[in-house]
């Protein structure tokens, strides 16, 4: 799918931002908008790593703010992660000047002034610690991001994040929910349990090839 297709689907100003980085979408991005991501659908995104699934995410965000002035949260597992996108987003997107916030810290801490931003990425743990002192801005969030869904089924961080989403999806009465992995065991179990379409692809940006080495020699299966 030709970016240009989505010229009088999305903001005018995001449109401009993201059609002087790409001409074409990947087939992730596109068959996630074929199952409704400008139609506030929620979805789960199962696609390789570096398959254009951020991307997909940063779409139902910025559109949904820049056209119903609704925030956004950024669930990350790690607190790397959650600097990484922050500085990722905070360039990309300056020239929209949409504010963008990242709270990680204390959880004891309710970070006062998170709330003036549009876009907040969070670790799941400081997320959950957010909401159980009742930090108002969160009923203005219309568009959740889940990334690196699958660790819902991990031992350690797996109870609070489904623990969140459920307690954001009891909270939110119209929002917009994107879960994003490229390890989802049970795509469609899980996409289910969130009441949302399910995107599988398995193209990748550079072939997966695999092989073993055995001192100074390496062989790949045909």
């Amino acid at each position: 799918m030709k970016l240009s297709d989505l010229k009088d689907k999305i903001d005018s100003r995001l449109f401009g931002i993201i059609s002087n980085q790409i001409s074409e979408l990947r087939p992730s991005q596109e068959k996630s908008i074929n199952a409704g991501l400008l139609k506030g659908k929620n979805l789960v995104v199962c696609t390789p790593t570096a398959s254009g699934k951020t991307l997909v995410a940063e779409i139902a965000m910025l559109n949904n703010f820049l056209t119903k002035n609704k925030k956004a949260i950024y669930i990350v597992p790690l607190k790397a992660l959650a600097s990484e996108k922050y500085k990722n987003f905070k360039k990309r997107y300056d020239e929209l000047e949409v504010k963008i916030g990242i709270s990680t810290g204390d959880l004891d801490s309710v970070d006062k002034g998170l709330g003036k931003n549009d876009i907040v990425i969070a670790t799941a743990e400081k997320m959950d610690s957010l909401i159980r002192h009742d930090v108002p801005w969160v009923y203005d969030v219309g568009t959740v991001v889940i990334d690196e869904a699958h660790l819902v089924n991990d031992v350690n961080r797996g109870p609070t994040l489904e623990i969140l989403i459920t307690m954001l999806r009891t909270m939110l009465k119209d929002f917009q929910l994107i879960a994003l992995s490229a390890t989802i065991g049970n795509p469609e179990e899980f996409s289910h349990w969130l009441d949302a379409e399910l995107v599988i692809d398995e193209w990748r940006p550079v072939p997966l090839r695999k092989g073993i080495m055995m001192g100074d020699e390496l062989s790949f299966y045909e």
